[in-house]
């Protein structure tokens, strides 16, 4: 017998008596009712050693300073105005070597919790597969002050438990060796978080169309395949 057979024999044997249902005491907090979350989350990344920058306008500045830039294929057009380092869409998706070899990634996410400072992503829209954001060294996150929630609950509802959750609190780190605190072992050594508003311009990009980077002084446009217009 395997030692899997023998798990599913001890299970099949507890159970067959049909025991009820254990009932779980759910007397927790569900919703956060402070005025202060989008500060409390702030305190928390940056306790994490995360970087805090407010406002779509920090963005042209922090991709100034990278040279080869990861995005998956539905990234906004507005996240990349004025963008003139070199782009890499995940389509097809890049090796891990390709990743690794890149300068950054720049990602949405799905819900963010302000009270454990953490920041889910779900694969949904602006956010990529999960190798994207854990593979590069450093991982710009443009996180919508309408995606933050006060408490766990809150952000549970918000989720698919199905779909391929990444829960990230600051940039990854261990101090599994001697206690000494390691950073960029499991994931990107830097986190940097946008904060912007509801209302901040964040225009789609069709996966068929290509984003062409221009000068920092012109603004750009998704463009459609070779031969036709994105219009």
């Amino acid at each position: 017998m395997s030692a899997r057979d023998e798990i599913l024999a001890r299970l099949r044997t507890a159970l067959a008596d049909n025991p009820p249902p254990v009932q779980v005491p759910r007397g927790y907090r569900r919703v956060d009712d402070r005025s202060d979350v989008i500060e409390t989350l702030v305190d928390r990344l940056e306790d994490y050693r995360a970087v805090v920058h407010r406002g779509i306008d920090a963005l042209p500045r922090l991709l100034s300073e990278v040279d080869r830039l990861a995005v998956p294929t539905d990234v906004p057009a507005a996240w990349l105005a004025g963008y003139a380092g070199e782009l890499h869409r995940d389509a097809p998706p890049l090796s891990p070597a390709a990743l690794d070899d890149l300068d950054a990634v720049l990602t949405g996410c799905a819900v963010v919790v302000a009270d454990t400072g953490t920041i889910i992503l779900d694969a949904g829209p602006a956010q990529g597969r999960r190798a994207l954001t854990l593979v590069p060294d450093r991982h710009i996150c443009v996180v919508r002050t309408d995606q933050v929630v006060g408490l766990l609950p809150e952000a549970l509802t918000r989720l698919d438990p199905r779909a391929p959750l990444t829960w990230i609190s600051g940039p990854s780190a261990t101090s599994d060796i001697e206690l000494n605190r390691v950073e960029g072992v499991h994931g990107p050594r830097r986190l940097e978080v946008v904060l912007i508003g509801p209302d901040d311009e964040v225009v789609p990009v069709s996966p068929d169309d290509e984003v062409v980077p221009v000068s920092p002084d012109d603004e750009v446009v998704p463009v459609g395949p070779a031969g036709g217009s994105g219009a």
